[in-house]
């Protein structure tokens, strides 16, 4: 069947952008530039639910792919597809009730936005740290933030969404309506069960706060992996740190970020073990504003092409582990893309643990640490020598992990990604899939039931 593109665009609002039309590559181009020759046929910049409504009924009459588009952060790339794609940035509605504390975002509304909507009602919810991250993506893989520890994932916090459902309905999903749905987007992934219309989130009052940044250099890395990784299992919940080691232009850096729901002299008390294991070159502890905590968290990279790994850990890395690491980050190849390679370790536990693993689709709730293994390059070299080096830091790893994976650091080159992913949740999700979407409408590499 050819599509019929212009019909798509004389029934919706929004306009249909095809290749070569102003702004298609602006709502057609993957964030992470491993994927740069993937575009879709078409884009459709909803103006509102009608317009996502229409695009899924089309989708289904016509038999093209159809896969929805919020920040398009997706690190494999799925924000993008060979058919349509709906881009939902302008559902960008939010309404925060002081008095409750319940917020409803349209499912466009970015994590920037969002914070900035907060700031001014003293609210917080766990909106992790990269500002132009979708929030409806962020919360349908799980959702991990610097507040995680205390404040649980951002599905933790969903109470309430809405879809658009591969038949074309509209459901509204918490705990007494369509339960089964509710279940699967906390922590099912964003685009398998229908495009979310908008979704609604429990904040709490904003504490107080302080952060930290130490750096060192790598000949203290032994030591400094020692004492942090036995912090970051030990430290009180309002406490999250991030221990990584990362290689760029001849230069190896071995740091700890954290944020601490408290004043910076317990922060500084707590970081004692830390500050010993080696002397820092670079230490900054500072009170903050919960807001501008945030700000100082913001994860920044160079962009260009990359791939991850993670693995969740419940024990600490052995030093020999963390030795054997070292000696094959200092092997890593060269590459002219700025954020190098390297791996980190983030503090898990607390909040995130007390749920249940099968409340909800996020199953990973007796880990101590999430690792992440990454490696950097530019569009135009060879992606080989990075990705080999990849497997080979993967293969000293996981001997020390529970052989989960974590659905928001997308690896398209996993092989057992349904248990990695998913684990014992895998086979309800499917069922959920198939009561809602039986004939795969919503349908991309790693798609639940495929």
């Amino acid at each position: 069947m050819t599509a019929d593109w212009q019909l798509l665009d004389k029934t919706t609002a929004g306009p249909v952008l095809r290749p070569g039309d102003p702004a298609f590559r602006e709502s057609s181009t993957a964030f992470n530039e491993r994927w740069a020759d993937r575009a879709p046929a078409a884009v459709l910049r909803a103006a509102g639910p009608q317009d996502v409504l229409r695009a899924v009924e089309w989708a289904r009459e016509s038999g093209v792919p159809i896969v929805p588009r919020g920040g398009g952060h997706s690190y494999a790339g799925h924000s993008v597809n060979s058919g349509l794609v709906v881009d939902l940035r302008a559902l960008d509605g939010i309404a925060v009730d002081p008095g409750s504390g319940r917020v409803t975002v349209g499912g466009g509304v970015l994590t920037g936005a969002l914070y900035a909507a907060l700031r001014p009602h003293g609210l917080a919810l766990p909106l992790g740290n990269g500002a132009g991250v979708g929030i409806a993506g962020l919360a349908l893989g799980g959702g991990s933030a610097a507040t995680s520890r205390r404040l649980g994932l951002t599905a933790d916090t969903l109470r309430a969404t809405t879809l658009a459902t591969a038949e074309g309905t509209v459901l509204t999903c918490d705990d007494t309506r369509n339960e089964d749905l509710f279940w699967a987007c906390r922590g099912g992934g964003g685009g398998n069960f229908g495009i979310n219309l908008d979704l609604t989130f429990q904040a709490v009052p904003a504490p107080a706060a302080s952060t930290c940044l130490l750096l060192w250099d790598v000949a203290h890395a032994p030591a400094v992996f020692e004492a942090v990784q036995e912090l970051m299992r030990t430290a009180p919940e309002e406490t999250s740190l991030r221990l990584g080691v990362a290689a760029s232009a001849g230069r190896t850096v071995v740091s700890a970020v954290g944020l601490h729901l408290g004043p910076a002299a317990e922060l500084r008390e707590l970081l004692a073990p830390a500050l010993a294991a080696g002397r820092p070159a670079r230490a900054d502890i500072a009170d903050r504003d919960f807001w501008d905590a945030m700000d100082y968290l913001q994860h920044e990279t160079a962009g260009g092409a990359f791939a991850v790994r993670t693995h969740f850990a419940v024990d600490p890395l052995p030093p020999d582990a963390v030795a054997r690491a070292l000696a094959h980050l200092a092997a890593a190849p060269p590459s002219g893309n700025p954020d190098g390679s390297g791996f980190a370790l983030f503090g898990w536990g607390g909040a995130i643990n007390r749920v249940d693993p099968a409340a909800t689709a996020f199953v990973h709730r007796d880990a101590q640490y999430l690792i992440s293994l990454d490696s950097s390059w530019l569009p135009g070299e060879d992606p080989a020598p990075q990705l080999g080096w990849l497997a080979g830091l993967d293969h000293l790893i996981a001997a020390h992990a529970t052989g989960g994976a974590y659905l928001n650091f997308t690896d398209p080159d996993l092989r057992d990604w349904r248990t990695a992913y998913y684990g014992a949740n895998y086979p309800r999700l499917v069922a959920v899939k198939r009561r809602h979407d039986p004939d795969g409408l919503f349908d991309f590499p790693q798609s639940v039931g495929s």
